[in-house]
């Protein structure tokens, strides 16, 4: 068994060197899909730390009315934390507000004078709120428009946020299909090439075939070198597709920090690189014994 594997194995590594021009440009058609595909992983990773900066800065406020205690508010506060749509809570009090509003209108001689004509605060207490979902919103508001809380609250502002919050849940589930649309696309083209890739191969050695075939060489043996072939194209190209991407990403790593702040991409790569190498192999490997396989059972008829 060993025996039989180990020259399956040996005419598959023949056949690849033998079939030099061919195994190269399959190699180069792989690592141009398998580029694509870390390409995706890339983008999937960005467009969700983008779109989680995005989230992370939408929320909803809840104003109460002058006169409202804090200690229930503080009781509204803790039944939304026990909310599992909600993700935190940031209770502002109206001296807290005062001071918010005095900072971000510093040096307006005009403001500050009229908060220092008022002899109190004009300013209501709030409660900012965020979700872990920003489909989780319309729950939250819905939940504050209890009845218990009406003579609490004055205002909340969803309303206001919802055509923001709503776009964002659109832009979300657009990345998501054509993230996978496009995965699909190109893995389908990938197993194409290569297959016609293995058809080649096996069209070219149909005079070797017929003489094993004539010797009594058994299925199996026939077979292995071809998916042998697949694999090893998955595997140079997996590797080579990871080493010609790596590059590229150093390189753009300064201008994808301008729109992302948050998205250190080149780090990403560099302690993910074990990771990214893996999948690479693992997803060359699948998509040549795939076409190989393919190939085999519709052109090696035996």
């Amino acid at each position: 068994m060993l025996t039989a594997l180990s020259r399956i194995i040996k005419y598959g590594i023949l056949g690849f060197w033998r079939n030099g021009w061919l195994s190269t440009a399959t190699i180069a058609i792989m690592i141009l899909a398998l580029v694509v595909f870390e390409g995706l992983i890339i983008f999937n990773v960005l467009t969700g730390t983008a779109l989680q900066s995005f989230q992370d800065k939408i929320d909803i406020s809840v104003y109460f009315k002058i006169d409202s205690a804090e200690d229930e508010i503080l009781k509204i506060k803790k039944s939304l934390e026990a909310l599992g749509e909600v993700k935190r809570v940031e209770y502002i009090s109206r001296d807290k507000a005062l001071e918010i509003f005095r900072a971000r209108h510093q040096g307006e001689e005009t403001i500050n004078q009229a908060l220092e004509t008022l002899e109190t605060n004009p300013l209501s207490a709030s409660l900012r709120i965020q979700a872990y979902n920003s489909k989780d919103y319309a729950v939250i508001d819905a939940y504050l428009k209890n009845e218990s809380f009406k003579p609490l609250i004055d205002k909340i502002s969803y309303s206001k946020n919802s055509t923001v919050i709503e776009r964002l849940n659109k832009i979300i589930e657009t990345v998501k299909q054509s993230g996978m649309f496009l995965t699909a696309l190109f893995s389908f083209v990938a197993v194409l090439i290569t297959f016609n890739t293995i058809r080649l191969a096996i069209y070219s050695n149909r005079e070797e075939i017929g003489i094993m075939r004539l010797v009594g060489a058994s299925n199996i043996f026939i077979r292995g070198p071809y998916a042998v072939e697949g694999v090893i194209y998955g595997v140079i190209a997996g590797v080579l597709s990871f080493v010609l991407f790596a590059p590229v990403i150093y390189y753009i790593n300064p201008y994808v920090k301008i729109f992302i702040p948050e998205m250190e991409i080149w780090s990403y790569i560099a302690s993910n690189s074990v990771k990214l190498i893996g999948y690479q192999i693992f997803f060359g490997v699948i998509l040549g014994l795939i076409s190989s396989s393919i190939a085999i059972r519709k052109y090696l008829r035996i």
